[in-house]
């Protein structure tokens, strides 16, 4: 990661609604697994477009989703006050991961090479059953305009380079 990202907020999760009258919430979290984002009790919550930090006092599963308490919200008020904020953590509170592990974070905007050729840029990924996959789209100086979806193998993602903001991979360019 390199120093320009490392004070960067990542959005791990979104309040979607309000539970119960003691300050809880209802969120959706974009941790894997969901309950993930409880083990970030130290975030930041965006409120008229600013980051404030905030704790995460408590939170479980609860039916097909999640619910939080956060410190300070003890009341139904509380929570609704929180609207439906965003909720974030600083990207240098994430784990380390092991060598040729990455965060999906981290592969977004990269270029995305078949040895000399730009096939695109990493628009987004997709969790998928079997693998992630990789939308590739074309951007300035691509082969041509045609958008990608690369499985993240190894026999396909062949090196990953964050200082250069590239990728090399081994890809058939006209599938």
């Amino acid at each position: 990661m390199s120093k320009a990202d490392s004070d960067a907020y990542l959005v791990v999760g979104k309040v979607i609604g309000y539970y119960g009258l003691q300050g809880w919430v209802k969120v959706k979290s974009f941790t894997q697994p969901e309950d993930n984002i409880l083990s970030y009790q130290d975030c930041f919550i965006k409120q008229d477009g600013q980051w404030q930090p905030a704790q995460i006092a408590a939170g479980k599963l609860h039916g097909k989703g999640l619910v939080m308490k956060f410190r300070d919200s003890d009341d139904r008020t509380a929570a609704e006050n929180l609207g439906k904020c965003e909720i974030a953590v600083l990207s240098t509170a994430l784990p380390e991961l092991a060598a040729d592990d990455y965060y999906w974070h981290e592969l977004l905007g990269l270029e995305v090479r078949l040895g000399d050729q730009l096939l695109g840029k990493v628009s987004h990924l997709l969790e998928t059953g079997a693998n992630d996959v990789l939308v590739v789209k074309p951007c300035a100086g691509s082969i041509d305009d045609r958008e990608r979806l690369l499985p993240y193998r190894p026999e396909v993602i062949l090196a990953v380079d964050l200082e250069a903001s590239s990728m090399s991979v081994d890809w058939d360019p006209d599938f």
